[in-house]
């Protein structure tokens, strides 16, 4: 069973508490800074400031991440602002090694059938945007993460036989294209209460890429509504730390997971 540490505290407080090389995994979604109406954080600030306090958190996630830990960070970004996640991975490169870059399939068109869910919109000039980013950063970009464990079968199964590195087995990599679609929900307020939340399998699967086995705590430093932990919770990890400033969403991830 996972032993939660959920927190009511700023995620710069909250982690210098902790000691040096103290968690195994860190997958997060930091606000993005694109005008999001947060309970308790205003979304609208200068870009150098923001992007100089994105230095401050992640100095701290690379001061208690362990040197064989993986940090995972989604970051969308806006048709009008689409260099944003990118500047976040520039200015962060002193900190850590950006060792594989995902990206997190909202919605996909094949032929003429579409799959999954996205936010659209009214312009002449940009296209509807499907996706977001997953940066998986690690101290030194040496770090063996379990690829199998995502693995998809082959679909020209001659391949089995023909590919010495298969060993006989009919899984692949699934490659750095995720599609994972959010849940068709009848009402935000009472099934999605928060206003950017990232799927439950996302942090699973970040999760399980790592390498369950391989993680004794994991960290969420915004934590929102708590999918990370449940996430954690259904990888029965055996520690997950959370900080969240706002108590209604600190509230509702905690009911989530039946916690007092």
């Amino acid at each position: 069973m996972t032993k939660f540490d959920l927190r009511l505290l700023d995620c710069l407080e909250g982690m210098s508490r902790l000691p040096e090389a103290h968690v195994d995994l860190v997958v997060t979604s930091p606000p993005y800074n694109l005008g999001v109406r947060y309970g308790k954080y205003s979304d609208r600030e200068d870009r150098q400031s923001y992007l100089d306090w994105c230095a401050k958190w992640a100095s701290q996630v690379r001061r208690i991440l362990k040197p064989n830990g993986s940090f995972f960070l989604n970051i969308g970004a806006a048709p009008s602002n689409p260099m944003l996640p990118h500047e976040i991975v520039f200015h962060l490169r002193k900190l850590f090694v950006l060792q594989n870059t995902i990206h997190w399939i909202k919605s996909i068109a094949i032929d003429e059938r579409t799959f999954g869910h996205f936010k659209p919109i009214s312009s002449k000039r940009f296209l509807n945007d499907c996706h977001e980013y997953i940066f998986h950063f690690t101290i030194d970009g040496m770090i063996d993460v379990d690829r199998l464990a995502l693995g998809v079968p082959y679909q020209d199964k001659s391949n089995i036989a023909r590919w010495s590195h298969t060993r006989g087995r009919d899984r692949r990599c699934r490659g750095n294209t995720w599609f994972i679609p959010y849940e068709t929900i009848q009402s935000r307020a009472k099934e999605r209460p928060h206003p950017a939340t990232f799927p439950v399998q996302l942090a699973e699967w970040c999760i399980k890429l790592h390498g369950v086995s391989r993680v004794k705590t994991m960290l969420d430093p915004f934590l929102g509504i708590g999918n990370s932990a449940v996430a954690a919770k259904n990888c029965a990890l055996k520690k997950f730390i959370g900080f969240e400033i706002d108590e209604t969403y600190l509230a509702e991830a905690k009911r989530r997971l039946r916690l007092k």
